[in-house]
């Protein structure tokens, strides 16, 4: 099931993000007793994990039953300006106080194939229906102006055997070795919510949305859960080439 919500500007996309988050953590933890989620990093979701550090949010009770993951990291120190995790940290879970989550980071101070096996260990422990890895309740991921999303770049593999891989990326002109989930574990998710803005985007994000972007240049593609649903939040300039009968205005 596929669902594109278009909204006018970053910080209405932002909300709906977090009401989403809201949402899905309540019924989690109902139903199941955790909240297992993964995050990414990167300018969009900046927001989005400011508004959860307010203290309507961090006030939450089912924090202490959340389990954070994250869907790729850069390797680098984890007080790096450019490590995902650092940015979580600063942004969301010093100000949660004593109400914290149980987070499991992509560690990427180590060299990059130590990093992925670590990761994959990580996973291992919330096995489920005879995978290596957890069925995540929901999965943020954003999209670059070349189709990538977490780590999996165009070019790559479209279909490891891997749940967590290493890649070296050249991405806006920064090379970078990174860990990134792979489709294994972020198709077996129960929900997939991307956070998409910019006009530079609008072109790559028609070929996803209308099924003409190929899965070796386009990972943004290779996301398609085998029994769940993926929610597009966009603004008006990334959806600029969208057909109307797709969006959802909100």
């Amino acid at each position: 099931m596929l669902m594109v919500n278009v909204f006018s500007n970053i910080d209405s996309l932002c909300n709906d993000a977090l009401l989403y988050f809201n949402q899905y953590a309540d019924d989690a933890v109902n139903r199941r007793g955790q909240f297992l989620v993964a995050v990414s990093g990167g300018s969009t979701p900046q927001k989005l994990f400011r508004s959860l550090a307010q203290p309507v949010y961090a006030a939450k009770p089912w924090w202490r039953q959340t389990h954070l993951f994250f869907a790729d990291e850069r390797c680098v120190a984890p007080d790096d300006a450019e490590s995902n995790y650092g940015q979580v940290k600063r942004l969301l879970l010093d100000h949660l106080g004593e109400n914290q989550p149980q987070v499991y980071r992509m560690r990427g101070e180590l060299e990059a194939q130590a990093a992925a096996a670590d990761y994959a260990q990580q996973l291992k422990q919330f096995s489920e229906n005879n995978w290596d890895w957890p069925r995540f309740d929901v999965i943020f991921l954003g999209m670059g102006t070349d189709g990538h999303t977490a780590s999996l770049f165009p070019g790559s593999d479209p279909a490891p055997a891997e749940p967590v891989l290493a890649a070296k990326a050249f991405y806006l002109n920064r090379p970078a070795w990174r860990v990134s989930l792979t489709p294994r574990v972020i198709n077996c998710a129960r929900q997939v919510i991307f956070m998409v803005t910019g006009a530079d985007k609008a072109e790559v994000l028609s070929a996803v949305i209308n099924g003409t972007g190929d899965l070796l240049n386009w990972p943004a593609a290779r996301v398609n859960p085998q029994d769940g649903a993926v929610t597009w939040l966009v603004d008006e300039s990334a959806a600029e080439k969208l057909p109307p009968d797709l969006v959802n205005r909100r």
